[in-house]
């Protein structure tokens, strides 16, 4: 009697799983269904489950004019997706006893000239947009440090500076407001407490631990390129100035080297990750407050209706590029896509389309 019934289980769960499958020809089909608009020249989808990367496909050209076609090996630019690597730096930190979550920002970074509002900010704040702080500073000096040869370090710290001279937008510690001078103050805050780059601590404290291979330098031709009004962008200004890396510049990969950071910080609730504690992952996805704001991702719990579960999400721009990532922990499942086209297409309505189908039909699988 219990071999039948542990018969009849295993039929179950082999035919659950074999619904939960989706092969790389079905991407390919919803690709080239996304890519009837011609505004979005190439994208990329990726689904991981059950913990792996499950099936990945690429449609479309690197570069518009070019008849290159865009490859499973070829790096993509994620934008703000890249700040949920940033907090897991400062996590790293955090948990290596160079830094505090509860330490004030008076402590962290004393500098001269900062509004007193900002005094008791702590790095949480920071990471989860609810320190009050502007989007950005000053935009042109942000752009005018391209030819600042000084170490990236050196503007970054200036910039905390002019940053946290500046008044709030809103009350601190309330709710959510979407800000990159948080993580630019924070990457300020862990280079002075370590005496290393952001870049350094990146590579030896997040890229390097996963076996990530990341590119940080500007696409050149031939490679798969950004656009701006339809026109491929390569070289200098194809990208936001590099020391603005820690809010999510610079950051370029493919969908499988991206995979491994995302099915970390799910297996690191299980106690599988290779970066952090499990409590070190559970306070960086858990929402600060009321907010919906974890640190570095978004927190969503009421979808879809008919089969609610916890997702992670974040979407990434640098206006030439985008990207969105949709991971559900609970269940070891995720979604990402990418594509290389920014403002003014169709990539981001294309890109919500396809997480929300396939983390629908995720959703699905009981």
């Amino acid at each position: 009697m219990q071999r039948k019934v542990l018969a009849a289980s295993l039929l179950l769960f082999s035919s659950a799983l074999a619904q939960a499958q989706v092969t790389s020809d079905e991407l390919h089909k919803m690709l080239a269904d996304a890519l009837k608009d011609r505004s979005v020249p190439a994208m990329g989808v990726l689904v991981i489950r059950n913990g792996q990367p499950q099936a990945q496909a690429v449609g479309g050209i690197r570069a518009k004019g070019s008849a290159a076609p865009a490859t499973l090996q070829d790096s993509w630019h994620i934008g703000s997706d890249a700040k949920a690597m940033t907090a897991t730096l400062v996590a790293r930190l955090v948990e290596q006893g160079k830094l505090s979550w509860d330490a004030p920002l008076k402590q962290l970074l004393p500098l001269p000239g900062m509004r007193a509002e900002y005094a008791d900010v702590t790095l949480a704040d920071l990471l989860s947009h609810r320190a009050g702080l502007p989007p950005n500073s000053d935009e042109k000096l942000i752009e005018a440090t391209r030819k600042d040869p000084r170490p990236l370090s050196v503007l970054r710290m200036e910039y905390a500076q002019r940053a946290l001279s500046e008044a709030p937008v809103g009350a601190i510690r309330t709710e959510a407001r979407y800000s990159n001078s948080g993580f630019m103050i924070a990457a300020a805050i862990a280079e002075r407490a370590t005496g290393q780059s952001f870049e350094e601590l990146m590579r030896e404290q997040v890229f390097q631990p996963l076996g990530m291979q990341v590119d940080t330098a500007q696409a050149q031709r031939g490679q798969l390129l950004g656009h701006k009004k339809g026109k491929p962008l390569a070289g200098p200004g194809s990208d936001i100035p590099p020391f603005f890396a820690p809010a999510g510049a610079t950051v370029r990969l493919s969908m499988t080297d991206w995979s491994k950071f995302l099915v970390d910080q799910m297996a690191g609730e299980r106690g599988q990750g290779k970066l952090l504690s499990p409590a070190g992952y559970a306070y960086l996805h858990a929402p600060q407050g009321e907010s919906g704001s974890a640190l570095g991702w978004g927190v969503k719990t009421n979808w879809p209706a008919q089969a609610p579960m916890r997702m992670l999400m974040h979407a990434g721009s640098n206006g030439y590029w985008n990207a969105l990532v949709a991971l559900a922990p609970d269940r070891q499942d995720g979604v990402l896509v990418v594509a290389n086209a920014g403002e003014g297409t169709g990539a981001e309505q294309q890109q919500m389309k396809l997480v929300m189908k396939l983390m629908s039909d995720i959703a699905k699988q009981q």
